[in-house]
């Protein structure tokens, strides 16, 4: 839809979902309500600062202005800046201990959720001022991309050059569904339990909890903008590569750490190696169609990827609580190491395409 009709809609929607459900949240005791609210935004389980759902649509809309040679510095530029954000979230959500005398219980979330809401409807405002840009009304291309319009938009029977191009860019988005598949797999059996995980294993509090996150997120920040600068080097697909590869080393190291220290060294550095090649990967995924099929081609990839994270926790949780709790990481390893050779394989042309 958003191929048709726009992008900015989306966003905005997005965030005024978020400010309604914050203040459901911090306002309602209906679990059913807080469940169904939970779900539709993701409170909990982290967006990487993104526009959740709608990742897709923020990133073709940022393609649309930008040169793809430039795609991996800008796409991780704004990865880094989501990481940044997140890690100054993760250490005001310590900040409940404070007012608890005044707010006990389950009250003294409500300032958080409450502050959740203003910058999610703050964010809304930005979005609705911001022009829409680098797009045609009747559905063009970017201000970067100087192929025609697609055949079915601009009223013309199809090429055999069209026909083509279109059946090379469903093959391509196919292959990155399916590493996608795989490493939403992996990520759903250790992104949404790792706090459960500190507080089983190292009996974490909430406060250590929420600074090991934060130190994640500044790392992660920091090394998206390396993944970009890498990329602009050596190419996006190798720099994801190796980085991600470097990750799923620590992934079989991390549950094996002997103190909560070590471990959260670890969980931060292979945050950055796998989650920093984030902006790289979604600066490919904006380049395997042009502007027309854009927002398609980003969605069905982020459908695989969250389809398959939503199969792991389930399974993962069942493993903690039988005791198992290395099992999960070594099982998420072995499917980021089978999506990381898979996605040097299918697209290791690409880089030489570019620099050709």
């Amino acid at each position: 839809m958003s191929d048709r009709i726009g992008r900015k809609p989306f966003l905005v929607v997005y965030e005024l979902m978020t400010c309604g459900a914050a203040l459901l949240v911090a306002l309602c005791r209906n679990p059913v309500l807080i469940s169904v609210a939970v779900a539709l935004t993701g409170f909990g389980r982290g967006q990487n600062g993104a526009a959740g759902p709608f990742t897709p649509v923020e990133q073709a809309w940022m393609a649309q202005g930008t040169p793809r040679e430039q795609r991996s510095r800008v796409f991780s530029a704004n990865t880094a800046l989501g990481f940044f954000g997140m890690a100054i979230g993760s250490l005001l959500a310590g900040l409940n201990h404070a007012w608890q005398r005044e707010l006990p219980g389950p009250s003294a979330f409500l300032p958080l959720f409450c502050g959740v809401a203003c910058l999610s409807l703050a964010c809304a405002v930005i979005l609705w001022r911001t022009p829409e840009g680098g797009r045609h009304r009747n559905g063009g291309q970017g201000e970067d991309d100087h192929a025609p319009r697609s055949f079915s938009r601009a009223g013309r029977q199809p090429t055999s050059r069209d026909l083509a191009r279109r059946k090379t860019e469903n093959r391509n988005i196919a292959k990155l569904a399916f590493v996608n598949l795989l490493n939403g797999l992996g990520v759903g059996f250790v992104g949404p339990m790792m706090s459960y995980w500190f507080a089983v294993k190292f009996g974490a509090t909430s406060v250590e909890i929420g600074r090991t996150m934060a130190a994640s997120f500044v790392v992660t920040g920091l090394f998206a903008l390396f993944s970009g600068y890498l990329a602009e080097r050596i190419g996006m697909v190798r720099a994801v590569v190796w980085l991600r590869l470097a990750g799923v080393g620590l992934m079989c190291v991390l549950p094996f750490m002997p103190t909560f220290f070590l471990a959260s060294a670890a969980y931060a550095l292979r945050s950055a190696l796998s989650r920093g090649t984030q902006g790289a990967r979604s600066a490919l995924g904006s380049s395997l169609t042009e502007d027309d099929r854009r927002g398609f081609s980003l969605s069905m990839n982020s459908f695989f990827t969250r389809a398959a994270s939503a199969v792991g926790p389930t399974f993962s949780g069942w493993l903690l609580d039988e005791g198992s709790l290395a099992l999960p990481f070594v099982l998420a390893a072995g499917l980021q190491l089978a999506s990381t050779v898979l996605y040097g394989a299918f697209f290791r042309e690409y880089d030489v395409a570019r620099k050709a």
